[in-house]
């Protein structure tokens, strides 16, 4: 039962790793379920402070992966407009176009909100909305990494207790 413990839980950890990037998969979540689930089994003991530190990691960057491209808008100039743009964008845009939303509802949103501030200032408006779509690149950089920082866990786990394992 151990090994099929571990075989589900590091395919959670590479889903995780594809959730990333993926905008319906959760990815550092979906890479915590692996960790959860590797503690299930009776080799590796239930360590429910690092359970629970690493939970909130995982809560941490799914929370900023939807306030980055917000903050991504104001660094490249953007207004409030822009940031409320960007954040209605991105609701909207996961509604209405599912996973491509993620991408161009920040962007369009941000670029509408500008916009409407002061129609006179496309250039500013396009410049908010280029902000947002790097700040979209970042939240996918910082799931990437701390996904990857998982799977290594998991693996680290799994080389402590291998004689329990196997």
């Amino acid at each position: 039962m151990d090994i099929a413990l571990v075989i589900i839980g590091l395919l959670f950890c590479m889903l995780g790793i594809i959730g990333s990037f993926l905008p319906v998969l959760p990815g550092p979540f979906t890479s915590w379920i692996g960790l959860l689930i590797l503690h299930f089994t009776n080799a590796v003991p239930k360590n429910w402070t690092f359970l629970g530190i690493t939970l909130g990691i995982s809560i941490l960057v799914w929370v900023l992966d939807y306030i980055v491209p917000a903050l991504g808008t104001k660094k490249f100039g953007g207004t409030k407009y822009g940031m409320v743009g960007s954040s209605l964008g991105l609701i909207v845009g996961i509604l209405f176009l599912g996973p491509f939303g993620i991408i161009i509802g920040p962007f369009a949103g941000a670029f509408i909100g500008e916009f409407i501030r002061d129609s006179s200032e496309t250039s500013k408006a396009l410049k908010a909305a280029f902000g947002s779509f790097i700040g979209f690149l970042a939240g996918t950089f910082i799931k990437f990494i701390v996904s990857i920082a998982f799977l290594i866990l998991f693996i680290q786990e799994i080389w402590d207790h291998w004689g329990e394992l196997f």
